[in-house]
């Protein structure tokens, strides 16, 4: 009688599992999605119109004001603390 019970267990514990894989998927579903054509364009557009100092052959030099990833000009003092 206990292997019998052990194996309704199991299949009770297998039939939840498939249950809770079978949600998941039913939310992956539901999750909103573009065409890849799409995200290309978009990820292209953001490209061209978003300078990236880090590529200065494309975008051509960065005078010290615009450069973020420069020093900045502390008030004084050699050291920054952190």
């Amino acid at each position: 009688m206990s292997s019998r019970g052990g194996r309704q267990s199991m299949s009770e514990l297998r039939y939840r599992r498939l249950l809770e894989h079978n949600q998941r998927l039913r939310e992956d579903l539901a999750r909103p999605r573009i065409r890849v054509s799409e995200a290309a364009a978009s990820l292209i557009r953001y490209c061209k119109t978003t300078k990236d100092h880090l590529v200065p052959s494309v975008w051509g030099p960065v005078t010290k004001a615009e450069d973020v990833y420069g020093q900045q000009k502390t008030g004084g003092g050699c050291c920054s603390i952190q």
